[in-house]
């Protein structure tokens, strides 16, 4: 051959762009309510959770992973925007007559799946509104949606599991609705089916919204059935789709109360419905996963799994506490605190060849992170002004930095008193109490756990300080208030919340 060194040097030349060009499929499955200690690979004795433990055995599992909030709605508008909710006041979940929360030219992770050729679709629970003006009419087209945030497939539950509507929703549309009975929205008013209020779910409060009418569309939703509809639906999608690039958002409704797993996972655990719904939540990521081996698109997918926030000792949530399930593991609080139950979340992510399998990192992380964390996965360009507290992931999920990305996390609690600050080491709130339900307070006097603050009756002691510190290493242990030990560190806690709560961005 001639000249065979310049040949040579072709096709690494051909290689090293094909690989610049190589963009992976992804797949963010998002559970909802899941805390961490709901799976067996991080501690669960009462439930089984095999095929999220064949992730995290296939890729890399971070123990110190954090929701931006403690709350879902915020949690996901901080996860697809990579902006934190405080910025636009937003702290409570939203319902059945919120307009879009998110902003229609917001830069979202499906704007950037697009723009680097992807096509794009959430499945599950959107919970983020709909709408520029006013109340959605549920009636007419939904939009600004998530077709209009870079989306161009919807499948899933509008709002939430616990509350009207109580439907499916198709791109722009409630599935299966006759324009001859009409849903309407009305106080008292309680869905059709009866599948729901009263069996799942409490009678709506004297005077609280709720829908009637609607007759059609509310058949078609089956309590019992929605985690098998979902699944389908997603792995449907990845079938047609699997010739081409495609960024995946499948969002669970499993573990969010009223536990509804299908007949087939009732009694398969050892704490109740709870348990029972964590299993078909597990059987969820195996369909997945089992489909995209199906179709050899495994090495080319990044998958990526967590949750919205800590979970919640609701009904379910009680009795398995009582079966002896500890929901968020040894971190104390629960779902709407800002103690680390509420926002420390299980993270896993696989990727073949890149991310390494069977390791875990103790370095801070959040799903805030996502959004800038994929454009360099893709190689893409985002705004300038887009994603400004979201930072680049990438050398944590391939195990190539021994120095963290993150050296600080801004966390939310449900009320606005308690946005938190949590450093590698610290964590530093500026009140008393976990600023959830009750001030945090209601859920953990059904525990009789304690800190230096608070007694086993989930009360405040009269001399408790004014505000937390805690030392989180090594294990994340919440049980004493150094505040009044370590002035120093204190101070410049302070110090610092104060700064980045009034920075424009929090990332580089």
């Amino acid at each position: 051959m001639k000249y065979p060194f310049l040949y040579l040097l072709f096709c690494l030349l051909c290689g090293f762009t094909h690989a610049a060009d190589f963009k992976p499929n992804i797949v963010i499955i998002y559970a909802d309510d899941l805390g961490y200690g709901d799976l067996s690979c991080q501690g669960a004795t009462k439930l089984k959770t095999p095929r999220i433990d064949q992730l995290a055995a296939e890729g890399r599992r971070f123990t110190d992973a954090h929701s931006a909030s403690a709350t879902c709605t915020p949690s996901r508008y901080a996860m697809l925007s990579g902006k934190y909710p405080w910025r636009e006041n937003l702290w409570s979940p939203v319902f059945l007559q919120s307009p879009l929360v998110l902003k229609e030219d917001t830069f979202t992770l499906a704007d950037l799946a697009k723009s680097a050729g992807h096509a794009t679709a959430i499945i599950g629970k959107w919970h983020l509104g709909f709408g520029d003006t006013g109340r959605p009419d549920w009636n007419e087209d939904l939009k600004p949606g998530p077709l209009e945030l870079g989306f161009d497939h919807y499948f899933g539950v509008p709002v939430v599991n616990s509350h009207p509507p109580f439907v499916y929703v198709e791109d722009h549309r409630v599935v299966g609705l006759d324009p001859g009975d009409p849903i309407i929205v009305a106080p008292n008013a309680v869905s059709p089916s009866g599948n729901y209020e009263g069996k799942h779910v409490r009678p709506p409060r004297r005077g609280a919204l709720g829908v009637r009418g609607g007759k059609a569309a509310h058949a078609l939703y089956l309590d019992e059935e929605v985690g098998t509809t979902l699944a389908a639906k997603a792995t449907d999608w990845i079938t047609r789709h699997k010739d081409a690039p495609f960024l995946l958002c499948l969002m669970p409704t499993g573990i969010h109360h009223p536990c509804t797993p299908h007949p087939r996972f009732q009694g398969t655990s050892e704490c109740g419905l709870y348990g029972d719904f964590v299993h078909e939540l597990d059987w969820m990521v195996g369909e997945v996963l089992d489909t995209l081996d199906k179709h050899d698109l495994t090495d080319n997918t990044l998958v990526i799994f967590t949750s919205d926030n800590g979970g919640m000792l609701h009904h379910d949530g009680t009795v398995a506490w009582e079966a002896g399930h500890r929901l968020n593991g040894e971190h104390f609080g629960f779902k709407f605190d800002a103690w680390e139950g509420g926002h420390r979340v299980p993270f896993i992510v696989r990727w073949p060849g890149h991310v390494p399998a069977g390791t875990t990192s103790d370095h801070l992380v959040s799903s805030i992170d996502l959004t800038r964390t994929l454009a360099s996965v893709l190689g893409s360009e985002i705004p300038a002004d887009a994603a400004p507290d979201s930072f680049d992931l990438l050398p944590e999920f391939l195990g190539t930095t021994d120095k963290p990305v993150r050296d600080h996390l801004l966390v939310m609690a449900h009320k606005k008193t308690h946005l938190a600050l949590r450093t590698r080491r610290f964590l530093y709130i500026p009140a008393q109490g976990g600023g959830g339900f009750g001030n945090g307070l209601t859920f953990i006097g059904k525990t009789g756990e304690t800190t230096s603050d608070i007694t086993p009756a989930g009360k405040i002691k009269p001399d408790a300080p004014k505000a937390q510190v805690f030392n989180l290493t090594p294990q994340g242990s919440q049980t004493e208030n150094i505040i009044l030990k370590n002035p120093k560190v204190t101070a410049d806690l302070k110090r610092r919340l104060a700064e980045l709560s009034s920075s424009p961005r929090t990332a580089p």
